[in-house]
């Protein structure tokens, strides 16, 4: 009776202790990006909806954090579209290490978007955030 105790204390401990939880190889080291978008024009729509689309993909795999994220829309160089986003990856090997989901979606952005004189279609830039000041 004392041994079939025993193994029922201990059998769910051995249990816990050869599992084999998956533990991702990435670095948890976050990266907020500032990313222009030089969107053709036309394209804004669909383009929208392409963003929109690769945030959920985004939170799905959780690639990145809630927040921040913020997306804006403008005009530059005569009246052609331009977006800004800002989001924070929760690894900075991310966006070196994307998968196939999130590659794909990338394509369909680059498609939507244009090289203006110096700058790229997509131009991202790893930005810092700043607390505000409590006054």
């Amino acid at each position: 009776m004392n041994t079939t105790y025993l193994l029922l204390a201990v059998l769910p401990l051995a249990l816990i202790g050869c599992s084999t939880t998956h533990r991702s190889s990435v670095k948890r080291d976050p990266e907020t990006v500032l990313v222009t978008y030089h969107v053709k024009p036309s394209k804004e729509a669909e383009f929208q909806a392409v963003l929109s689309r690769a945030w959920e993909v985004y939170r799905g795999e959780h690639l990145v954090f809630a927040e921040p994220h913020v997306v804006v829309q403008d005009t530059e160089n005569g009246g052609k579209p331009r977006f800004v986003e800002i989001l924070t990856w929760v690894s900075r090997s991310i966006p070196e290490h994307a998968p196939e989901s999130v590659k794909t979606i990338w394509k369909q952005e680059e498609s939507l978007c244009e090289k203006r004189g110096e700058h790229y279609g997509i131009e991202p830039s790893e930005v810092e955030l700043l607390v505000p000041s409590k006054k």
